[in-house]
């Protein structure tokens, strides 16, 4: 068993075959997904856990190069982000969704609080 980290064996796993430029999105609960585009659902209740728990979680295990969210995305969302993202509308942001690695449900319930993460390099 791990001592450290994200415990979560399929989103584990889905970080570990991350590649440079690959994108992975972290979502509110009502984000509609395709069902080509795999989903790690997170979600326990509305509320649990939160997209910041989840952002905090996988930003310590994964290089994030940019990150794409919606121009109508909150103040307290965006802070959580890494860097200057782009911004793009709602729904470009969800045809984004239907070519990204993995989807990863949170249980957040505040609107707009998704994001399109794009994989960088540690080097």
């Amino acid at each position: 068993m791990r001592s450290s980290g994200i415990l979560n064996p399929d989103l584990a796993a889905r970080i570990n075959r991350l590649g440079h430029t690959d994108t992975f999105v972290i979502a509110d609960c009502g984000l509609p997904v395709p069902a080509t585009v795999p989903v790690v659902d997170l979600a326990l209740v509305f509320g649990i856990p939160r997209f910041r728990e989840v952002v905090e979680a996988v930003l310590a295990e994964v290089v994030v190069e940019t990150v794409t969210i919606a121009h109508q995305t909150p103040a307290e969302i965006r802070d959580l982000l890494p860097g200057e993202p782009r911004e793009v509308s709602h729904e470009e942001l969800k045809k984004m969704v239907a070519s990204a690695s993995f989807v990863i449900r949170s249980g957040e319930t505040t609107p707009y609080a998704n994001a399109v993460f794009h994989s960088g390099v540690p080097f």
